[in-house]
């Protein structure tokens, strides 16, 4: 990765090859599963220094001390190996690797995520599991239109926190070009909505991976998928690339999955520079069943509640990267990217449309004397029969645009005779978007099929609450951030810096004028923390910092609880939001000792983070399915967490564990569909109460034992605590109760080629749920129970049965 002051730096991958192919390139540089080095590691000249050594470029390396360094992102930079040495990082440590991520058998990062860091959780709101809500220590990043963001998520230093509403679509990455993944905390270096942290995804090149690889598998509810990569070096240059696909059908009604995604690079390196061009695409389809009430479930663990309900995303991408040694202390780092991202959705839902009282031959709004009106702005006709459950189909299309470009530099000069390494850096980023809506009058069947009839809504209700949307949107998100870690002395070092955030938001209705405004927003976010070496193998680390984050453009255009909106469809005015700024402040230990049985690694720490003029998704109390964003005021999210690694030739074994409480800090009165609001629709909440949807304990355990050198066998577990139902932010109802689930897994190396593996997910097929809600048990009979109205408000996203796959895996 470029030459250091005293010689060259190499970038390795601390894991072993599955490639034994004798004489193979690749057999330096695939990952094998359940390998626990994952960060990339570094050889660094000299003993006892972790930056780049003061001594000439042309000493010969085999007169040079080495040690290997793991280096810890300390910035968005897309560079693999640019960052610090892991020891000196004032912050919790949480890094996946390709290996963990094979071990998984999954093209969904997000298991090998909840796998393998302590504080993250994942649930399907969607009902579909490649579109996976991720939670840390009580702070999302989910591809859901209006659910409140709270991490950051860069992909080789490119911020893919979609332009409109900060959205995370986690299957636009391909999983199997991923070489690592990390979960910083404690650094406002990663910009706007890092609130909880950022997760920084480092993909593989030809420098760094070597060898050809094709892996298929193919197990229940009609899952097959295979991926293909191959890399090469060839001298200075190297070529990478690696496609996906993968098609399921689901264990539910219409939930079926399509999902077809490429990763190349092509990258150029001299002892003193590397540069690289990275593209990508991906076009998938998925049936997003989402929740479903429980009176359905009791019948039937695959039913589903008002479809249609598909998701198409399309994305393209190109990132150019630079990297050069200006001389033997400065490095300039540097990308330029464009990401193009096209969504449509297809909602079939309740409506609020209804028979007139006055009239029946007319239809009104939420109200049976409200004119329900056309495209045209006349009163539309009821063409309906007197027996039919009338229902809507919603439509949108968010169609992004957005450009950036990034500039670093690092110093690594001596400061007062001490180590010191000082960063300065300048991020921007612009996006373009434009999204659209429109609402299908229909029947809803006895299997919940909307069936649409061609006539469509045109703005409609007192106040207007529905209607076709036309929004252009214009974010412009510029940052300036600087970091400085400095050695007090060999096992003392303290690293202070900060960010300055401005965010330029503007809204341009494309129909009228009431979603028009133009928004600003600034603040500097300030960090400061320290590392002790106590001994060898035990280090202690403290921080403080701040970040803050902007209200999207979808939820600035959607802020008026006297105008709710279907959410992410229609959205009706522009009044203001207020930034949320949370301020976190964590410390632990965390060490890691050869024993006589293998390496022992661990952590445990904990942290509190305290937001202060929160954003929360209000669902209105007069419209069901309709809601706002309001501020809340203050909240708080801390917790502990600890974790243990051990390693040996043949034994892998991990366990963790995560404590994560989450409460309102103020008063406030909020719209809830909770079966506890007051006449009004209304709950209150007082302070102390804990934040819905973020349940307190998580416990994980995994383990993988070598038979032979051939045959391997593992399993893993996770539990996670109850959780209050989202809506009931009052804490008055049942909880969603806790589940555990248990996994196993097992493979077999046929010959130095061939690989083939299976596993079997929910061993004891349990039957729970990771997210539940509430519904208007009012707006559509049971038709499972002969018509008969629903009698239990509570709707849940249920998790996958027992399933069975199997896989063949060629390495060459």
């Amino acid at each position: 990765m470029g030459r250091s002051k005293m010689g060259a730096r190499f970038l390795f991958i601390g894991t072993i090859s599955l490639c034994l192919v004798p004489g193979s390139d690749c057999a330096q540089a695939q990952d094998a599963p359940g390998s626990t080095e994952v960060l990339p590691a570094i050889e660094v000249v000299s003993p006892g220094t972790a930056a780049r050594p003061a001594r000439s470029r042309n000493a010969p390396r085999a007169t040079r001390s080495t040690r290997r360094v793991l280096i810890y992102p300390t910035a968005p930079t897309p560079t693999a190996g640019s960052g610090m040495d892991v020891d000196k990082v004032a912050a919790s440590v949480n890094a996946v690797g390709a290996g963990q991520i094979a071990r998984t058998g999954s093209l969904n990062i997000a298991d090998a995520l909840q796998q393998q860091v302590p504080g993250i959780i994942i649930s399907d709101t969607t009902g579909n599991p490649f579109m996976p809500d991720i939670q840390f220590r009580g702070f999302v990043a989910s591809p859901v239109a209006g659910t409140p963001q709270g991490l950051a998520v860069y992909q080789n230093g490119v911020r893919i926190n979609e332009a409109f509403g900060d959205t995370v679509n986690w299957d636009l990455i391909p999983t199997a070009a991923i070489r690592s993944v990390t979960v910083v905390t404690n650094n406002p270096a990663f910009g706007l909505n890092a609130l909880g942290g950022a997760v920084n995804v480092q993909m593989k090149d030809g420098f760094n991976y070597r060898g050809a690889e094709i892996n298929t598998m193919g197990g229940s509810f009609g899952r097959i998928q295979s991926s293909a990569q191959y890399g090469k070096q060839i001298d200075n240059f190297s070529v990478y690339g690696a496609l996906e696909g993968v098609r399921d059908n689901g264990f539910r009604n219409f939930s079926e999955s399509a999902i077809r995604r490429f990763y190349g690079d092509v990258g150029y390196r001299t002892d003193s520079s590397e540069f690289h061009l990275n593209v990508g695409v991906a076009k998938n389809n998925f049936g997003a069943a989402a929740t479903v009430p429980v009176e359905l479930l009791q019948n039937y663990w695959g039913a589903t509640y008002t479809t249609p309900q598909t998701t198409s995303n399309q994305v393209a991408y190109a990132n150019l990267t630079g990297k050069v040694e200006a001389t033997p202390t400065w490095t300039i780092e540097g990308s330029a990217r464009v990401r193009a991202f096209r969504q449509k959705t297809v909602d079939g839902n309740p409506t609020e449309t209804e028979r007139c009282g006055a009239d029946p031959g007319l239809l009104c709004f939420n109200d049976d004397d409200v004119p329900a009106n056309g495209l045209n702005g006349v009163q539309l006709a009821n063409p309906f029969p007197d027996n039919a459950v009338l229902g809507q189909i919603d439509r949108t299309t968010t169609r992004s645009v957005t450009t950036g470009a990034t500039l670093q530099a690092t110093n690594t000069d001596q400061l007062f005779g001490h180590n010191n390494q000082f960063m300065v850096g300048a991020s921007i980023d612009s996006g373009v978007t434009r999204f659209g809506a429109s609402a299908e009058l229909g029947t809803i069947g006895s299997n919940y099929v909307v069936n649409g009839s061609g006539i469509y809504l045109g703005p409609s209700g007192e106040p207007i609450a529905i209607g076709p949307v036309s929004l252009r949107a214009t974010n412009r998100y510029t940052g300036l951030y600087a970091s400085d870690t400095f050695d007090v002395t060999d096992r003392f070092s303290i690293t202070g810096g900060g960010r300055f955030n401005h965010a330029h938001i503007k809204l341009e209705d494309q129909i009228g004028t009431a979603l028009n405004g133009e928004h600003t927003f600034t603040r500097f976010n300030p960090m400061i923390g320290g590392t002790y070496k106590i001994t060898p193998a035990l280090t202690a680390y403290a921080g403080y910092s701040e970040a803050n984050r902007a209200p999207t453009p979808l939820e600035l255009a959607c802020a008026d609880p006297l105008r709710p909106c279907l959410i992410a469809a229609f959205l009706i005015a522009d009044p203001p939001l207020k930034q949320v700024v949370s301020r976190t402040i964590e410390a632990g230990f965390r060490g890691t000792s050869e024993l006589n049985i293998g390496t022992l690694s661990w952590k445990v720490g904990a942290f509190r983070a305290t937001n202060a003029d929160d954003i929360l998704a209000i669902p209105s109390p007069e419209l069901q399915g309709f809601g706002y964003f309001q501020n809340v005021g203050s909240t708080r999210r801390q917790g502990i967490e600890a974790q243990v690694n051990l390693t040996s030739k043949t034994l892998q074994l991990y366990a963790s564990y995560a404590l994560v409480d989450a409460r309102f800090l103020d008063a406030l009165q909020v719209g809830s569909n909770s079966p506890f609001a007051d006449d009004n629709g209304n709950v209150q909440i007082l302070p102390g109460n804990r934040i819905p949807a973020i349940p307190r304990n998580r416990i994980k355990f995994g383990i993988d034992y070598a038979i032979t050198d051939a045959f391997k066998v593992g399993g893993d577990a996770l539990f996670v605590d109850n959780q209050f139902f989202a809506g009931d932010e009052s804490n008055q109802a049942t909880r969603l109760p806790a589940y555990a689930v248990f996994n196993l897994h097992t493979s077999y190396q046929i010959n130095k080629t061939l690989q083939i593996y299976g596993r079997v997910d929910n061993i004891f097929d349990n039957r729970y749920a990771t997210y539940g809600t509430f519904f208007d048990m009012g707006d559509i009979p049971n038709f499972a129970n002969g018509g008969a109205p629903f009698t239990d408000p509570r709707s849940l996203s249920p998790a996958r049965p027992r399933a069975f796959y199997a896989g063949l895996k060629a390495t060459f």
